[in-house]
């Protein structure tokens, strides 16, 4: 393989690419779920079925794709082909609201089979591609830099997508105009990958045995159990992402339909604290290329939580929509931010480092188990049962249907399960200890 990407283009690329996919994720992970309450009915069980199957999608595309690109090295063209498609499927998500609202349970169906596809081409592109390429590129110079990009990133893509989805909704809720803005985005950079990315991009190709035989070796977990460290990082964010996608689902929601703010209101709120909250991205960088991750990762969590706990007793009855600022909101989305970009800049780079050198691909499978489908099957029905049972209940009296609105309830419940990533944190200490130990020792 030719010499790897490095300086400029390299930091161009990773830029690019990776806040494009992250504005469209956050697309999906915000603006899919007020689409639903706002276009099909304010229904739990809707968004529950979207983030079971897309994650369903999700973890079986990183896996087949990821091994693909294992078998034949070719990164650029699994980022390429991937980002195209992801996009086209993006804007035909939006189509949906304009089937016939007679048959709910067809418009229901139709959403999250539309969803999940769409997840399917967007994990071939960000998974199997990109963030197996940011693998490839990764040494112990870079590992700072890249792990602050690919923290802040998905911060941007929400505070991107949340001001310009939020502008291109609007009052009227188009959500169709934001669909085909955000698709073509996406598209862009697909083709634009297409003709920038090229040999130093791909990786040796590394085949054992068939495609079949290859793709389930992955779930031969003995050689990922025998990584102790390496399982420690993922049950760890597993943990915080089940908490996570407990509250983050319906937070749009409860800004929109609860708190009474609308559309491009809830952008502003969620983007200027985030925006603060970036910065923290700058010192975090520098304790990781000390190799500081597990106590860089427990500051991170309780950060989160403390940000979640100042959000929950805010009640709707003490906000005045008209006006942006409440410091209880801003304060607690800006520490909750912090905790959030933190955790995710530490675990990523923390787990790139320890992946076996010929099975990168399959083992950013292994990092989808854990980081999307656990937490999203997980944390999808624990926020849907917080919801129903702890949220706002109305009668819709045109259609008959129950309304669920959610509340702080979702950021309490969010707290409490996100307490418990500090356990394989804690215990990953020894094993981090170890591996410093045999590092200094082998120099």
């Amino acid at each position: 393989m030719s010499k790897k990407r490095s300086g400029f283009s390299m930091w161009l690329l990773i830029w690019g690419l990776g806040l494009a996919g992250q504005i469209c994720w956050n697309v999906e992970n915000q603006w899919f779920n007020t689409f639903v309450y706002a276009k099909i009915g304010k229904d739990p069980s809707i968004i529950t079925g979207m983030l079971i199957w897309s994650a369903l999608a999700s973890t079986f595309a990183t896996f087949f794709f990821g091994t693909w690109s294992d078998r034949t090295g070719k990164r650029r063209q699994f980022i390429a082909w991937g980002y195209i498609l992801w996009g086209v499927f993006t804007i035909a998500f939006g189509l949906t609201e304009f089937i016939s609202k007679e048959v709910y349970t067809l418009v229901a169906v139709s959403v999250v089979l539309a969803d999940s596809v769409m997840s399917f081409f967007g994990s071939m592109g960000s998974a199997a591609g990109f963030s197996t390429w940011t693998t490839d590129l990764l040494n112990d110079k870079n590992r700072g830099g890249i792990g602050a990009a690919l923290a802040t990133q998905p911060v941007l893509g929400t505070l991107i997508g949340t001001v310009v989805g939020g502008i291109l909704v609007g009052k009227n809720d188009n959500y169709m105009r934001l669909f085909i803005a955000m698709g073509l985005f996406v598209i862009l950079f697909g083709v634009i990958s297409m003709f920038t990315l090229d040999k130093r991009d791909d990786a040796p190709a590394h085949r054992e045995g068939s495609f079949w035989r290859q793709f389930w070796s992955v779930f031969d977990f003995k050689r990922f159990f025998a990584l102790k460290e390496l399982v420690l990082v993922h049950v760890a964010i597993a943990i915080f992402t089940i908490g996570f996608n407990a509250y983050f689902a319906y937070i749009g929601n409860y800004l929109i339909h609860y708190l009474g703010y609308t559309a491009d209101q809830m952008g502003i709120i969620e983007a200027v604290p985030l925006v603060i909250a970036m910065l923290s991205a700058i010192p975090i960088g520098m304790l990781i290329n000390r190799d500081k991750h597990p106590y860089v990762a427990i500051a991170a969590v309780i950060c989160n939580i403390i940000g979640l706990l100042i959000i929950y007793p805010v009640k709707a009855e003490q906000i005045d929509p008209s006006q942006l600022f409440n410091w209880r909101i801003w304060l607690g989305i800006l520490i909750m931010g912090i905790g959030y970009i933190g955790i995710l800049q530490v675990t990523k780079v923390w787990a790139k480092q320890l992946y076996p050198e010929n099975a990168k691909g399959q083992f950013e499978g292994i990092w989808t188990i854990f980081f999307v489908l656990i937490p999203m099957v997980g944390g999808s029905l624990i926020g849907e049962a917080v919801v129903k049972t702890g949220g706002e209940t109305f009668t819709n009296l045109t259609s008959g249907q129950t309304e669920y609105i959610p509340n702080g309830n979702i950021f309490l419940v969010g707290a409490v399960v996100v307490f418990f990533t500090l356990i394989p944190l804690l215990l990953s200490i020894k094993y981090h200890r170890q591996r410093q130990a045999e590092k200094k020792n082998a120099a």
